[in-house]
C-alpha cells in the first residue's frame, strides 16, 4: 500500500531545505517593502509571520531561495540603510 504524503508537508519539507531567512523585522510594513523589493527584481520572497496573535510581539522573517540568497540580501541592505 502506497501512503500519500500531504501536499503542505512536501512543500514545508522543500521549504525547509531549499530556503534561507534573509531579513527579519518586527513591523510588517517593513516586512512588505522587502517582499516588494524583491519582487521587483524578479525574486520569489515568502514572509512568515512569527507573531505572537494576542499579544503581537515576536518577528516577521522573509525568505528566499538558498541560490539567490546572496543577491537578495544585497538588495535589502537599502532598507536598513
Amino acid at each position: 500500500m502506497v501512503r500519500k504524503i500531504p501536499y503542505h508537508f512536501v512543500l514545508y519539507s522543500y521549504m525547509e531545505k531549499n530556503w534561507v531567512c534573509i531579513y527579519k523585522t518586527d513591523a510588517a510594513y517593513r516586512a512588505e517593502i522587502a517582499k516588494d523589493l524583491l519582487q521587483e527584481k524578479n525574486i520569489d520572497a515568502v514572509i512568515i509571520n512569527k507573531k505572537d496573535s494576542n499579544y503581537l510581539f515576536g518577528i516577521l522573517e522573509i525568505y528566499v531561495e538558498r541560490s539567490i540568497a546572496i543577491r537578495a540580501k544585497h538588495i535589502l541592505k537599502s532598507i536598513d540603510a
